[in-house]
């Protein structure tokens, strides 16, 4: 028989098995109206006693009723339309799109709301890295699994829709919390050599592409940024690059899309050397586009061509082969180890501080430690006697 307790405690009795087991009232189902019974188990009346104490403690904070309505993919529908919608970029708010159709639902989108657990996230994020990429033609040569940093960043998507349904007392707490997390390996950062700059730069005049890579070079634009630049952004009489969109791929398709922070939007100034490549490269556009390094049709060109071009134009001139987020670090390099301050270097960037760049170029700026310490320490011991 089952044991009285207080109103709002609950019931516990011993069962036939031997085991112990607390019942409660978790709420009213709104369509029929009935009351929603939960129980616990174990197998001391101590152990239930406490486990009823702690389920009751948690109804109380949920509501029961709403958290069985949705499975884990409709609420992420529902999280992203009347939610992250109104909070993220666009470009942000498709690549949760992405993210959601391609990697989570198939997987987990129809487990109850209710009933996630960390550990349906550690698998879902284990088969990712594994063997999550989405077949695309574009993605052919890639590995079968998602890189780290996207698996990452399917985490915080979950993360933030499920601390939203613990808002809305969906949840106790958010099964996402403790999820254990794939190490970001840091690229190695490599840049060209100074003494290679000439070769590199003769053999981009051979294929035709030195404009875009010297603009590139001279300014550390971001590869979508450099793409993303329009005629109407560069003003030739005064010597300045308005950085105001990047290219971007998204769902397989070249679109244009915002910036990637509020400090990616600023202007740089060029000298009249760019200047004067920038109109040699307007002559060789003419009228035909809007873009400064436009496509052979006239619109903006694929993130991935200009990657291919670079690799190939890097082969031919032989050197080393980087990535095109390098120019950016040989960029940034170059400038630091000529006296350019850590300030401006940022501000060209478009980092959101100059601490990040200095924490980014550590080794640059070292070096320019090491160096100005060797230079006083000659003017003082000159003047000791």
């Amino acid at each position: 028989m089952a044991k009285k307790r207080a109103n709002g405690e609950g019931s516990i009795r011993k069962r036939k098995d031997g085991r112990w087991e607390g019942r409660y009232t978790a709420g009213r189902d709104p369509t029929t109206g009935k009351t929603i019974y939960k129980n616990v188990l174990g197998k001391t009346q101590a152990e239930v006693k406490e486990k009823l104490k702690k389920a009751i403690e948690e109804a109380g904070k949920l509501d029961i009723a709403r958290a069985g309505q949705y499975t884990v993919g409709q609420w992420l529908d529902l999280w992203l339309e009347n939610y992250a919608k109104l909070k993220v970029r666009p470009s942000s708010y498709q690549t949760y799109q992405g993210f959601i159709k391609n990697h989570v639902k198939p997987s987990i989108g129809d487990i109850p709301l209710s009933k996630l657990t960390t550990m349906d996230l550690q698998q879902l994020y284990k088969n990712l890295l594994e063997s999550g990429r989405v077949d695309r033609i574009e993605a052919k040569s890639k590995p079968k699994g998602l890189s780290t940093k996207t698996v990452r960043n399917i985490h915080q998507m979950i993360s933030s829709a499920c601390g939203f349904a613990v808002n809305q007392k969906l949840f106790a707490s958010n099964p996402a919390s403790a999820c254990a997390l794939p190490r970001i390996e840091r690229k190695e950062m490599k840049t060209i050599p100074p003494d290679k700059l000439t070769s590199f730069f003769d053999e981009a005049k051979e294929s035709g592409v030195f404009e875009l890579y010297y603009i590139d070079l001279l300014t550390g634009l971001r590869r979508g940024e450099l793409l993303g630049l329009k005629w109407d952004d560069v003003d030739l009489k005064n010597g300045i690059l308005h950085v105001r969109r990047q290219i971007m791929r998204q769902n397989g398709a070249v679109v244009e899309a915002p910036l990637k922070t509020k400090n990616s939007y600023r202007s740089i100034a060029i000298p009249a050397d760019a200047v004067e490549v920038l109109k040699t490269q307007r002559e060789k556009v003419g009228c035909g586009s809007e873009y400064v390094f436009p496509s052979p049709t006239g619109g903006p060109i694929s993130p991935d061509s200009v990657l291919h071009m670079l690799q190939r134009v890097l082969k031919r001139a032989g050197l080393e082969r980087v990535r095109f987020h390098d120019l950016r670090h040989t960029f940034a390099t170059l400038a630091l180890q000529n006296g350019v301050d850590v300030k401006t270097v940022s501000g060209m960037l478009g980092h959101y501080s100059a601490g990040f760049t200095l924490d980014t170029y550590a080794h640059v700026t070292t070096a320019a430690q090491r160096t100005a310490a060797n230079t006083m320490g000659n003017i003082l011991s000159g003047a000791v006697r």
